[in-house]
């Protein structure tokens, strides 16, 4: 499922402000003690009426950030006490209470593991059944005190290594096919839908890098694999998740209840077999180098696959596009930059010499992460530090941080609401990375068996690059949004 939302890009005719001086600490153990300590503000409200009053101004009438802007305003503080969906009638195990941690500074223990635990709250105090995933408790719900996050976590390190010396060539291989099925349709229209090209796109080639595994062996996988993980997401995510239908229906279809597995039974079960028959040699790895059982190997790797890497990138790509489709001042610097500096082949080192293309990329994810909420629930009472605020954490209270707002920080990133492509160039980017969080930690930190973070982290960010960068050697230029292609010239 792709949840996408675009924005029109800012461009400011004046030099930027200085850097906010001094800019946070990426460390929340090292929070000064000289802060005062305040009581966490806001409130949950009567039982019931409290969590479905927010469910319905989360959902309906402000909307997510507004939701959350507003409550900054109301109670001058970026930690505060609030509700967030799922929550009643039919969510009667899930307790919708949270603190929400919206600046940088505050955002940053939830990927302190020494303070915090992760185990199933990848979606909240919200969780799919397991059914979703093999009847297993897959790597993404499990904490790092439990020692099969150590096996799975390495095994998708591995995976990644190994994949490594075929990622640039199928990722340019399949982009080609995607681009020339959007020619095509070009060809007889002046739009052209790109979103099943491109998960067709993604598809296939994590398909060949992560399992092994060719989805052109199996006719139905090959043609329909890409919707079969559409449906398998949107199942677990749709109490969680802003669609923007037609309101009652959306409340009442939508956010009311969790829909039942057996909807996507028939979807899951093919994709299994599909990773049973054709990932032999990875599912071979992953029982005799990482001790997992074929069960685990299989439904984790699935996970990974479609969970993660699919469903991330069916959000991210549409948002880089859309960025880089409506600004022709943009595609003219990045394709001088692509054509000098990109090499004669692309490859991870050399997209690393692109700057402005790299820098586009972590722009982009910084206003439009593709996952917009973490959680962590407390592992121990500690305090927890904002910019102005300590506050008194106790044990298990389950914390919330909507990245959106986080990676608007103004004491981090100066005029933070407006795309500025150039953020994260020169040694002032490479500084800020350290406060961009998309990836469950910054893009400074390495993802390890002991930590949550997304063991593709660098991957995400140079397939990204890599594909703005195979895109500035096809096309001259190209005019498109989150959705559809309107126009594309050939490189000349």
């Amino acid at each position: 499922m792709s949840i996408m939302m675009s924005m029109s890009p800012i461009m400011s005719s004046t030099p930027p402000p200085s850097p906010p001086s001094p800019l946070v600490s990426p460390s929340p153990s090292s929070s000064p003690t000289v802060l005062p300590v305040r009581s966490i503000p806001g409130s949950y409200g009567w039982p019931l009426f409290g969590p479905i009053s927010d469910r319905l101004e989360y959902f309906w009438f402000q909307g997510p950030e507004t939701f959350f802007k507003k409550r900054i305003d109301k109670y001058k503080s970026t930690v505060f006490r609030t509700n967030v969906p799922p929550s009643f009638p039919f969510f009667l195990n899930v307790n919708p209470n949270v603190v929400a941690l919206l600046d940088c500074k505050s955002f940053a223990h939830l990927f302190d593991m020494d303070l915090v635990e992760k185990k199933n709250v990848l979606v909240g105090d919200f969780m799919p059944s397991v059914k979703f995933t093999g009847d297993l408790r897959v790597g993404a719900y499990l904490d790092t005190s439990e020692p099969q996050h150590a096996k799975v976590k390495k095994f998708a390190m591995d995976i990644l290594k190994r994949s490594s010396n075929i990622w640039v060539s199928e990722v340019e291989t399949n982009l080609d096919i995607m681009w020339d099925s959007v020619e095509t349709s070009l060809s007889s229209s002046s739009s052209a839908s790109y979103i099943v090209p491109l998960q067709k796109f993604i598809f296939t080639f994590l398909s060949k890098c992560l399992l092994g595994a060719d989805p052109s062996t199996n006719s139905k996988i090959a043609e329909s694999g890409y919707a079969m993980l559409d449906r398998w997401l949107a199942l677990q995510l749709l109490p969680t998740v802003n669609i923007g239908i037609l309101q009652p229906l959306e409340e009442i279809f939508f956010h009311s209840f969790a829909y039942p597995f057996f909807l996507v039974g028939g979807d899951y079960r093919n994709l299994s077999e599909f990773v049973e028959k054709e990932g032999k040699e990875v599912l071979k790895r992953g029982q005799t180098e990482f001790g997992l059982s074929k069960n685990e190997t299989i439904h984790n790797l699935l996970f990974i696959m479609g969970f993660n890497a699919f469903g991330g990138f069916s959000v991210f790509l549409p948002s880089l596009v859309n960025r880089i489709g409506s600004d022709k001042g943009l595609q003219e610097r990045l394709r001088k930059e692509v054509r000098e500096k990109g090499g004669s082949t692309l490859s991870f080192d050399s997209v690393k010499q692109l700057e402005l293309v790299q820098s586009v990329v972590y722009e982009t994810l910084r206003l439009e992460p593709p996952v917009p909420l973490q959680y962590a629930r407390a592992r121990k009472d500690f305090k927890l530090s904002s910019h102005d605020s300590l506050y008194d954490i106790k044990k298990g209270e389950l914390l919330c941080g909507f990245q959106k707002l986080v990676m608007k920080d103004p004491k981090v990133f100066d005029d933070p609401e407006s795309f500025k492509p150039d953020r994260f160039t020169k040694e002032k980017g490479a500084e800020l990375l350290n406060y961009l969080y998309w990836s469950n930690g910054p893009q400074a930190g390495s993802p390890s068996e002991s930590n949550k973070q997304c063991a593709a982290k660098d991957y995400v960010t140079l397939t990204a690059s890599l594909f703005v960068a195979h895109l500035f050697r096809r096309y001259d230029s190209i005019t498109g949004s989150t959705s559809s292609i309107t126009a594309v010239e050939k490189a000349k």
